[in-house]
């Protein structure tokens, strides 16, 4: 790969959209590719034996991984908030991981970030035909639900000569292995759902909701750890599963409900004079039940100024 040796930092900082007129930013494929370049020497320069950083050269696949997930949800984090500088930080943030694996890969001689960026840019071109090919006699999809389902169609085709496309299994399994639990626990029921797995009706699936915290709470009382655990997690799947039937994402739910807790409990924190272990309960209730009043006046005025 051919890297540039210039690591110098940009003098001329690119140019910001101009906010009263709304003019998107746009960047030259020359520039883009320019910083890209860097980034990647950058990178190499702090992998090299000769000079390098010691942190990034102990680093390997698996010592990154946290920082990959962890950037990801920031970049989540960043977008979810509006905050467009916080995006673009959070999104470099991200791209310096991708970089950092590729180029650790690299070093081991299995793989770079050119393998990377072709590997992904042939895949796009090939699961959208409609777009990159043009084909007489068949019709291409025009809404977003059907794009979809020609890109399934396409994954399992390419998929077929290392998976028995009528087994389910080996999908699900690797679902379980790679995502988040929470978000596995939906591509699972919604892959084992679309195959015919799947209740009558959503009471079925309070009535499981309603077995599992049985078992849970007898698993409390009288059996062990591993399978309080166990059931637990048991409780959770299901109750994603009224979330699954209900069109609501159980992520972003509980996501917004840690914002929620950590944002009144600062006003309790706000409201305390003293620690909070030397408050009764009923006194934390009571602050807790004026920080969710006041969090609410705040917002009905909000929305009444908007």
């Amino acid at each position: 790969m051919n890297i540039s040796p210039d690591l110098s930092p940009n003098p001329s900082p690119p140019s910001q959209p101009n906010a009263d007129l709304g003019e998107p930013l746009t960047a030259t494929p020359s520039a883009t590719l320019a910083e890209l370049q860097r980034l990647i020497a950058v990178i190499a320069q702090l992998r090299n034996p000769d000079g390098g950083c010691p942190w990034d050269l102990a680093q390997t696949p698996l010592t990154l991984t946290p920082y990959v997930i962890e950037e990801a949800y920031e970049v989540v984090d960043a977008i979810q908030s509006g905050n467009k500088q916080d995006i673009a930080e959070e999104l470099g943030d991200l791209l310096l991981q991708v970089v950092l694996q590729s180029q650790v890969f690299q070093d081991q001689g299995d793989f770079d970030l050119s393998d990377v960026a072709k590997g992904i840019a042939d895949k796009m071109v090939r699961r959208h035909p409609h777009v990159f090919e043009t084909t007489e006699g068949n019709p291409n999809p025009t809404t977003p639900a059907a794009v979809k389902q020609t890109w399934e169609e396409i994954k399992t085709a390419e998929k077929a000569h290392i998976e028995d496309p009528t087994r389910l299994s080996p999908k699900l399994k690797r679902y379980a292995r790679s995502m988040p639990p929470l978000l596995g626990a939906l591509k699972i029921s919604k892959k084992a759902a679309k195959a015919g797995f799947e209740w009558n009706n959503i009471e079925e699936v309070w009535e499981k909701v309603a077995e599992e915290m049985a078992e849970f709470r007898h698993a409390l009382d009288h059996e062990s750890k591993a399978d309080q655990e166990g059931e637990l997690g048991d409780l959770f799947f299901s109750l994603i599963q009224i979330a699954r039937w209900k069109g609501l994402d159980p992520v972003a739910a509980l996501q917004g409900t840690n914002r929620r807790f950590v944002q009144r409990f600062e006003k309790v924190e706000a409201q305390a004079e003293k620690p909070m272990t030397e408050y009764s309960v009923e006194e934390l209730n009571a602050f807790w039940n004026q920080a969710k009043q006041q969090i609410s006046k705040q917002q009905t005025s909000q929305v009444s100024l908007e």
